[in-house]
């Protein structure tokens, strides 16, 4: 009984649980694919540089304090905090704790051209570096398109 149970468990696809590192997968590039954007729901930190990259910042209020910056993508619901101290925004998330950026229906980015660093330099800089929360899409199921309906002759 225990050699089935280790069987099938060794057969099925983890999902991994955000906050418990020790259930992220060893990343490999072919994996992303078929998730469903986990690491997106992840806080985004970010600098001064990217919020222009972004293109929520323009370059000429870089020499403004960042604290003002900080207060005003607050206000515009871009930043949810800024730790004057780091010189680091994370970016605010909805509800879902899905990034600002991601889109809903696709789980792809918005401004992937545009991500921040932290976004472009994940799974090899993160909470657990080389690893991935990674969550498989679910299964669609096909649709039954050869319906058929009787005719009366």
């Amino acid at each position: 009984m225990l050699e089935t149970t280790s069987m099938m468990k060794s057969n099925l696809i983890a999902a991994a649980e955000i906050d418990r590192l020790d259930t992220w997968a060893k990343y490999s590039a072919p994996m992303c694919g078929s998730c469903m954007s986990s690491c997106c729901t992840l806080p985004v930190e970010v600098k001064i540089k990217d919020l222009i990259r972004i293109g929520v910042v323009d370059e000429f209020e870089r020499g403004e304090p960042a604290k003002n910056i900080a207060k005003r993508l607050q206000k515009e619901g871009i930043v949810e905090r800024y730790n004057q101290k780091s010189e680091i925004f994370t970016l605010q998330r909805m509800s879902n704790n899905d990034c600002l950026y991601l889109d809903r229906k696709s789980r792809l980015c918005t401004i992937y051209d545009k991500r921040p660093d932290t976004c472009r330099n994940h799974p090899k800089v993160g909470p657990r570096p080389g690893y991935c929360a990674y969550k498989p899409k679910p299964l669609e199921r096909p649709t039954n398109t050869s319906s058929r309906t009787l005719e009366r002759f």
